[in-house]
């Protein structure tokens, strides 16, 4: 039989588990709101604390970003300065080498028309023989194959010089021109007005703007 003592401790803890089991309900369901609570807590502090360590980093950033930012600026200002120079200078050498360039092809051309003149010059007293031989021929038909031959001569010998760039100064009837022409007589004409040329000595030959030899004229007066 069952001593009166453990039936009394048996009724005890029949009536003292309704209470337990209540107790225990209710840690179940406050545990997880305190824990969330705690957490939420914990989160917000360490948000805190990040956030406080954080901000003089991003305030330390801007203001390098802003020096870096002038800097840049200021080189870059620099750097098309610097290119402005670099470009004024090579036009101004640009157009000294374009002046260079035309002074010396001018120089060239000069020397050429110089030395072909020079060496041209050493025929014309060949073409001042022809001229004065067709000039002094009498006209007589028996005479026709030569003057013919000559005048054929003279023509070659002309178109060789004009190839080269020989041009004629003097023909009859022209003003006067001290530059090209020399005047040996100046005498009265019928036929020309004062100051035209009454006739050709001698031709004369100029090669581009060189005189290579002064024309031989009678001038009207």
């Amino acid at each position: 039989m069952m001593t009166e003592k453990k039936r009394r401790k048996r009724v005890a803890t029949a009536a003292e588990a309704p209470v337990v089991e209540a107790q225990q309900a209710e840690e179940e369901i406050i545990s997880p709101v305190r824990e969330r609570s705690g957490t939420a807590v914990v989160e917000t502090e360490a948000e805190m604390e990040e956030q406080s360590v954080d901000l003089p980093v991003v305030e330390e950033r801007i203001l390098i970003s802003m020096a870096e930012h002038q800097a840049l600026k200021e080189q870059l200002e620099q750097l098309r300065t610097q290119a402005n120079e670099y470009a004024d200078g090579w036009m101004r050498e640009r157009a000294d080498f374009q002046n260079y360039k035309r002074r010396m092809e001018r120089e060239q051309q000069l020397q050429s028309q110089y030395l072909s003149g020079e060496i041209l010059k050493k025929f014309l007293p060949i073409v001042d023989d022809l001229e004065q031989a067709l000039a002094s021929l009498p006209k007589d038909d028996a005479f026709a194959p030569w003057v013919s031959g000559l005048e054929l001569i003279l023509r070659k010998a002309q178109a060789m010089l004009e190839a080269e760039g020989l041009e004629a100064v003097a023909e009859a009837g022209a003003e006067f021109d001290p530059i090209v022409h020399q005047a040996i007589t100046n005498e009265p004409s019928e036929e020309y007005a004062s100051g035209q040329i009454i006739q050709v000595v001698r031709q004369g030959y100029r090669i581009g703007d060189r005189v290579l030899r002064p024309a031989l004229v009678r001038v009207a007066s």
